[in-house]
């Protein structure tokens, strides 16, 4: 019998969120992958608790994820978790989880803090109806591209930034979307420093010219007016068409499934479905 793969929330800033259902779970898996050991290591040490840690990150995944799957499959309970806030998402145990449910192993979330439900929550911006983004690429024509996709997006849009990273997005989000849509700059969010500004892109942009970043940030920016008229609806064959065109010009499998089914509207899961049939009938052939 399996063991159970646990996706275990954890701080984004402050250690003393870390939910009583989190420790508890650290306490009693296993064994936990965690995206840096040396980070994982000191909320092990606050917590006072001692287990045996794994690493598993964007540039080892696939080996150590096979690893982690297998001590899984053999009875073993494992506790996954990201340096902060909620794993799994924009991050490499999105694959691991997916697995999981291929073989049959019990997935159970321990949720609490995460960096893009916090700043959504203070943003002041519309909250009804949002899309999160996460990172941009780091090459200037591929975030160029991937902006110039979500430009007539309505919903409000929360984008993660690193702080040698934030004056050339904000450049790029002021000519894509137009220096006064509304933006909420979150940074270093429950942190000791913490800093919550809402302001214009082109504000943002003037003012962070003059103060060099500091600190993760999360912007939360305003979705555009409504555009009239329907655009014709694309097929999963041509959003798979479309995620292919965008490998060839150097995006990951899994960020030009994203971007594709976000072009197209459909799930992230069923372009990356279509896109793995077709690399198995590929191989058959």
């Amino acid at each position: 019998m399996s063991g159970t793969l646990y996706v275990v929330a954890t701080p984004i800033g402050n250690l003393q969120d870390i939910t009583p259902r989190a420790a508890a779970t650290f306490g009693s898996v296993d064994f936990i992958a965690a995206e840096d050991t040396r980070v994982t290591l000191k909320l092990l040490n606050y917590l006072g608790i001692k287990k045996p840690l794994i690493s598993y990150f964007e540039h080892n995944a696939a080996e150590r994820g096979a690893l982690v799957l297998q001590r899984i499959m053999a009875g073993e309970n494992c506790a996954v978790c990201s340096d902060a806030g909620m794993p799994c998402i924009s991050d490499p145990g999105e694959a691991l989880v997916r697995e999981a449910h291929a073989l049959g192993i019990p997935v159970v979330p321990v949720p609490a803090a995460s960096a893009a439900a916090t700043a959504l929550a203070v943003s002041g911006q519309s909250t009804g109806r949002w899309c999160f983004e996460g990172f941009l690429p780091v090459n200037r024509n591929q975030r160029r591209e991937h902006l110039d996709a979500v430009k007539n997006e309505v919903r409000t849009m929360i984008f993660y930034e690193a702080p040698h990273k934030l004056n050339n997005t904000l450049a790029d989000l002021c000519t894509v979307f137009g220096e006064q849509r509304s933006v909420t700059i979150c940074r270093e969010l429950t942190k000791l420093h913490e800093e919550i500004r809402k302001t214009t892109l082109g504000e943002a942009k003037s003012y962070y010219a003059e103060n060099s970043p500091r600190g993760e940030f999360c912007l939360v920016v305003a979705g555009g007016e409504p555009v009239s008229g329907d655009a014709p609806q694309m097929t999963l064959e041509g959003a798979l068409a479309k995620a292919q065109q965008l490998m060839k010009g150097g995006l990951s499998p899994s960020a030009a499934c994203k971007q594709a089914a976000r072009e197209a509207g459909f799930a992230k899961g069923d372009v990356y479905d279509a896109y793995l049939a077709a690399r198995v009938s590929e191989e058959q052939e």
